[in-house]
């Protein structure tokens, strides 16, 4: 009989496509990991891993178990999303990731809400970008992930996720409060065209974002610094050294010497959940959710 905890291990190396990845999806050591493979190939007599230059890669026969692993590790998370169903109780670990401003904003009020109404709920947080956030929920390594849309540009969800929405938020410009543009009631993004930007790292979705809307708008963006700290960027912006996109979600408190204006033709981000389908019946899901959206409710975002 196969052993349900090789067969993770399996489906981590599949998925991660490394033994280092797969022991730290799995908060292992590799050893570990490597000797639960070993003791998986004994229980199916064939090879399941070969040397790949100083790695390793799957065989024909590690693929096509790999394969049935993640089908049977869908239905055993469908059980215990039955079974937890059936009880009607949320208990248990739930393991939540988001994007820093969710983290900050939104998560204090929703892990104290879940302390106060649900004692048995074990709840760990992690800081991801949406792209890994998602990842990490696809792989098993998060249940719920708190991620983002743009208005103009679309986070893809991969099919086999459940979403909900949660709130809208609203996006103005962050200048120094001595900009000649600091005391207006609206700003248009081309007005902005020859000012020094504060952006995210390269590569986040947001710093993606950006590049491609003020190109939208006819503007080249001149990037001075990058910061994936909104808080490090409004800093850099009340030193007086760019403009910078300032969502409203998790910014407060201001920093002084930042004003902010809103954008005439209204820039906003979508904030929303996602979890795996085959998990949607647990009562600990509908919960954070819960509490979630009642946090977005108060904050006042959206």
């Amino acid at each position: 009989m196969l052993n349900l905890e090789r067969l993770r291990t399996l489906d981590a190396l599949a998925r991660h496509g490394s033994v280092s990845g797969a022991a730290e999806g799995l908060h292992v050591t590799t050893s570990a990991v490597s000797q639960q493979m070993a003791k998986l190939e004994r229980e199916v007599g064939q090879r399941l891993l070969a040397k790949n230059g100083r790695g390793v890669r799957l065989t024909d026969a590690g693929r096509l178990l790999a394969d049935h692993a993640g089908r049977i590790l869908s239905q055993v998370e469908l059980a215990h999303s039955d079974l937890e169903a059936q009880r009607g109780q949320v208990v248990g670990e739930l393991r939540l990731a988001a994007f820093p401003t969710a983290v900050r904003g939104l998560f204090p009020a929703v892990f104290r809400a879940l302390q106060d109404d649900h004692p048995a709920l074990r709840v760990r947080s992690r800081e991801l970008e949406p792209e890994l956030a998602i990842h990490a929920v696809i792989r098993g390594d998060a249940d719920l992930a708190v991620v983002l849309d743009w208005y103009n540009k679309p986070l893809p969800v991969p099919e086999g996720l459940a979403r909900a929405a949660l709130l809208d938020d609203p996006v103005e410009v962050a200048l120094p409060e001595d900009h000649p543009l600091a005391g207006r009631d609206e700003i248009e993004l081309r007005e902005l065209a020859e000012e020094p930007w504060v952006a995210w790292p390269e590569g986040e979705f947001c710093h993606e974002w950006l590049l491609y809307t003020l190109r939208a708008h006819g503007i080249e963006p001149r990037i001075a610094h990058r910061a994936g700290e909104h808080h490090t960027q409004l800093a850099l912006v009340a030193a007086g050294l760019g403009v910078c996109i300032a969502p409203r979600l998790g910014r407060d408190p201001m920093p002084a010497g930042v004003r902010t204006v809103p954008v005439r033709h209204r820039v906003h981000r979508s904030v929303y959940a996602v979890w795996r389908a085959d998990a949607d019946r647990r009562p600990s899901i509908r919960a954070a959710v819960e509490a979630l959206r009642a946090a977005g409710d108060a904050c006042g975002a959206g």
